[in-house]
């Protein structure tokens, strides 16, 4: 399973934006083949900080995620709106059941 964490911090004039943007491109990304959960979080630290956690089954959906339009122009769009450069990591992960490790 591959693993996405990624941040923006908006500002409050691009707050209200980037959530709007944040919401329709969850949406549309739950869609996806290959997308296992796609959520965006306000940090309870920091309320202008946008946290997005995604699960995707393999690198070759996340890679086609990342090559569809709309994604991409998510993408251009939240770097134009942030008050800072978004910020964004990928793991390749392995679900460890409690009693098995």
């Amino acid at each position: 399973m591959i693993i996405v964490i990624g941040s923006v911090i908006s500002s409050q004039e691009t707050h209200a934006q980037i959530s709007q943007l944040s919401r329709e491109h969850v949406a549309r990304s739950r869609a996806e083949p290959g997308c296992i959960a796609h959520n965006v979080h306000i940090d309870l630290e920091d309320e202008n900080r946008f946290v997005f956690v995604e699960y995707w089954t393999d690198m070759t959906a996340l890679m086609t995620h990342f090559s569809v339009p709309e994604s991409r122009e998510f993408a251009d769009a939240l770097t134009q709106l942030s008050s800072t450069p978004p910020d964004l990591k990928i793991y390749s992960s392995e679900e460890i059941s409690p009693g098995n490790s």
